[in-house]
């Protein structure tokens, strides 16, 4: 039996830690034991193929995007839109109900966002389909949006009932999830909406998904910076020249900070492996005419 656990940060941010949800969720991440292949599956349905090429820390992800995707969230009324509903509240209760969401055992934190990066919503929004690739780095690269559907023109019917409510400040947020191994987002929720937004010249706004550690990773880690902590006082106590009290209240309030955010932090994305391994990744490959020239 599913149980969720609300922690409120605030109007806007929130933390699920969701418990009865053993094994791999609806709509997962799959990949090989090497790592190269990447590959989104909801359900039995495979929407996403992406292998990783390059050496050392720097890689392109080639991508080939597949039919099929749906959104974890129920479709948006006007009557919603133009309420004064708690977007983070409303897409946490959805997301616990869904049957394709990608929630599974742990903690996982909702929270609205409304400002990014210049290139995030620019240069890093994939526009293309079903291909792409993307760079990656060790030290953070892309830092980019993938779309999970084909985006529509600014012009089609729907996303021009969505520019309107852009206009009015009343269009929804789009719902975002956070991929460690991308260094970026895909949309779950809101691509329409997305288009509207940036169609009227505004960036839209966001509700980021992030898995966050459970309790005993941040402890353990609690646990170590303590003791760095404690190595750093030592030494401090044993210098005398004037700089030294300003050292050491720099680094209490340095570790008050880090020891606050532990619970918080970005946890790495799980991908399941691959059933079948390589020739499971090869016939997918195949069925979906996805062949890259390293090959």
């Amino acid at each position: 039996m599913t149980r969720v656990r609300r922690e409120l940060l605030g109007a806007g941010r929130l933390v699920l830690d969701v418990q009865g949800r053993p094994g791999a969720p609806p709509l997962r991440f799959e990949t090989t034991d090497d790592g190269r292949l990447k590959l989104l599956r909801q359900g039995e349905r495979t929407l996403l193929l992406g292998r990783m090429d390059g050496e050392g820390c720097c890689f392109d992800l080639r991508l080939h995007r597949l039919d099929g995707y749906r959104s974890p969230l129920p479709p948006l009324r006007a009557t919603e839109l133009r309420s004064s509903v708690n977007w983070t509240h409303q897409y946490a209760r959805w997301l616990e109900d869904a049957p394709q969401s990608p929630l599974y055992d742990g903690r996982w934190e909702l929270c609205l966002r409304t400002a990014f990066a210049l290139p995030i919503w620019t240069v890093d929004f994939v526009r293309d389909w079903p291909t792409g690739s993307l760079e990656l780095y060790c030290g953070g690269g892309w830092h980019g949006i993938l779309p999970l559907r084909e985006l529509s023109p600014p012009d089609a019917p729907r996303v021009m009932s969505y520019r309107k409510h852009a206009r009015e400040g009343t269009l929804a947020p789009v719902l975002l999830w956070w991929v460690s191994f991308l260094d970026g987002w895909v949309i779950l929720d809101g691509h329409d909406r997305a288009v509207a937004a940036l169609a009227e010249g505004g960036t839209p706004q966001c509700v980021v998904l992030t898995q966050v550690p459970d309790e005993a990773q941040w402890r353990s880690r609690a646990e170590a910076m303590t003791e760095q902590r404690e190595r750093d006082r030592e030494w401090l106590a044993m210098r005398r020249d004037p700089g030294a009290a300003r050292h050491r209240a720099l680094m209490e309030e340095g570790y008050g900070d880090a020891l606050a955010d532990l619970p918080y932090e970005p946890a790495p994305t799980r991908s399941w492996p691959l059933p079948g391994g390589a020739p499971a990744r090869d016939a997918l490959a195949g069925a979906a005419m996805f062949q890259f020239r390293s090959d």
